[in-house]
């Protein structure tokens, strides 16, 4: 079956992640997505290890089903082959410095000239606009700016990134939305028009329940480990052989969770009889539970728990995860 996207072109002017990421979307829908690389050394992540038989893996990773096209975009003509592509193009999409390719005569404005139905998406750090709107910003960048490195890692521990790069990833799904939404726009009503998303205002999208309660709450929220604010226990605890994660979601599963266990009195104990109690208590509660996790291994917890009806899960690496039957069954 074609791809939903099929015989829509995109012009793709980004680099390193976000952008290129969002593009990939696209292509795997079945657009045709050309993208445009520097002459002498194409997209900066063709030179990032580690590399399979001289290329890179990153670069592969993130430009699946795409063309590539060498223009330098400092040559006129480099700038005339851009506007004669944008003209029988669907989507244009870019990640330069602000007003940059307003300056080179490909901004919004120019091509929107030439090509009034265009969807032209710009992807940049903080925005378009405002007093960072010239301030250059990468993925860890932004994590601290947006607040993410503030809740991750242990508390009283250094700041830590996220092991993904979440924000350049959250910001190119935020994109791809924004184009597919744009293009059904364009078929209702034979208007084009122009796009932003940032990196900032994903991770401010992202923040949801802790900006919420900050306005309502004024509480700051501080590194969570691999805990739950909200929920408890919901975390990642020590067996006898290594570290798996348990979801206690509801007051239900804390019952099928103590009966499971072999331990129905914390069932019966006032501290612990609902969520709202056992957040207030977890650090008494933690004590307990991981005396009792240390008694069985990963394996024979994890099997337990399933039996019960317990959400869990081992802590993969990526081998484990790349082997997995269910990421194997799923393609």
């Amino acid at each position: 079956m074609p791809g939903a996207l099929k015989g829509m072109k995109v012009l793709d002017l980004t680099r390193t992640l976000a952008g290129p990421f969002c593009t990939m979307q696209l292509a795997d829908m079945g657009a045709e997505v050309i993208k445009v690389e520097e002459p002498t050394k194409g997209d900066e992540t063709r030179g990032w290890p580690p590399f399979s038989e001289e290329l890179s893996s990153y670069f592969f990773s993130i430009n699946r089903n795409k063309r590539s096209i060498a223009l330098d975009l400092k040559n006129p003509k480099g700038i005339e082959i851009i506007k004669k592509l944008a003209k029988s193009s669907d989507v244009m999409i870019e990640s330069f410095r602000t007003g940059a390719l307003d300056r080179m005569g490909i901004g919004y404005s120019d091509i929107q000239a030439i090509n009034p139905l265009i969807i032209y998406c710009s992807i940049s750090g903080y925005g378009r606009t405002g007093p960072l709107k010239d301030k250059p910003g990468y993925d860890p960048m932004v994590q601290a700016y947006g607040g993410l490195m503030s809740i991750t890692g242990e508390p009283g521990r250094p700041p830590v990134r996220a092991g993904y790069s979440l924000v350049d990833l959250i910001c190119a799904w935020i994109a791809y939305g924004g184009i597919v939404t744009a293009l059904l726009h364009r078929e209702r009503t034979g208007e084009g028009q122009y796009l932003e998303a940032s990196l900032l205002e994903g991770q401010v999208a992202s923040s949801a329940y802790y900006t919420s309660t900050y306005l309502s709450k004024g509480v700051i929220p501080d590194k969570i480990g691999s805990s739950n604010p909200a929920v408890h226990p919901f975390q990642a605890y020590a067996s006898s052989d290594g570290y798996f994660l348990l979801g206690v979601g509801n007051d239900g599963l804390w019952a099928k969770f103590c009966e499971a266990v072999g331990r129905l009195d914390l069932l019966q104990t006032q501290e612990y009889k609902t969520n709202l109690l056992r957040v207030q208590n977890k650090q008494e509660l933690n004590y307990i539970l991981q005396e009792i996790f240390s008694n069985k291994t990963n394996s024979e917890w994890l099997k337990l728990l399933d039996k019960a009806g317990v959400p869990n899960s081992p802590i993969n690496n990526i081998e484990q995860l790349v082997k997995d039957p269910q990421v194997a069954y799923r393609n």
